[in-house]
């Protein structure tokens, strides 16, 4: 072999050995293309799940909280019936006792007697609806008489619409006690209302005036 071909064999040997670890590189840097690749391919999909879960998470909270307040406002809707159902039948009660006139008219004497111990002036109006003002109008002065020796308590001349009970006023009406049957409905209100909910539902009872 003459000097060319040793120069034309060390060239193509030098040339094949170069391409080698061009094609080690390359491959070498492949790999870690596809590597950095998958990775951040990786992180991207979490990232995404992450964001997935907490979009899931916040909706998740939101029906939460709108079930509880559409079940909350309708538990109060419910409460609110039953307030109403239990004072339409306490009016059906008083009307009842209305009847019994002889435990009637005792009870208008103690709210008398009561409303003359409590207030200081010492002349009061009283107010009672129709039936009881033609009732008891020509009576009325021994009728307080019986409860009430030492205070004037006149009968008014008006009426007032109640269905039964005595609104007593001092003369310039600044001073009352109302003990009618709405009046002490109103004033036990807020205790109906508890007891109501403390017996339908004990385990999460509350009080909304």
């Amino acid at each position: 072999m003459n000097q060319v071909e040793e120069l034309e064999s060390a060239i193509l040997a030098r040339a094949e050995r170069l391409a080698g670890e061009y094609r080690e590189r390359a491959e070498r840097s492949r790999e870690r293309i596809l590597r950095e690749a998958a990775d951040q391919l990786r992180l991207r999909e979490e990232r995404e799940v992450l964001v997935a879960k907490a979009l899931a998470e916040r909706n998740y909270r939101r029906q939460v909280q709108a079930n509880e307040l559409k079940l909350r406002a309708q538990m109060d809707h419910l409460r609110w019936n039953l307030v109403r159902g239990v004072e339409q039948r306490l009016a059906e009660k008083v009307q009842a006792f209305a009847d019994r006139r002889e435990d009637y008219d005792k009870a208008i004497q103690v709210y008398i007697a009561q409303a003359a111990r409590l207030m200081e002036q010492p002349e009061l109006v009283a107010e009672i609806n129709a039936r009881d003002h033609q009732r008891l109008g020509e009576k009325w002065d021994g009728f307080v008489a019986e409860v009430v020796a030492d205070k004037k308590i006149r009968l008014a001349d008006k009426p007032i619409e109640t269905l039964g009970g005595v609104r007593i006023t001092s003369p310039d009406g600044r001073v009352r006690l109302d003990n009618t049957f709405e009046g002490r409905r109103d004033r036990l209100r807020p205790k109906l209302h508890q007891i109501i909910v403390e017996r339908l539902f004990p385990a999460t009872a509350e009080v909304h005036p």
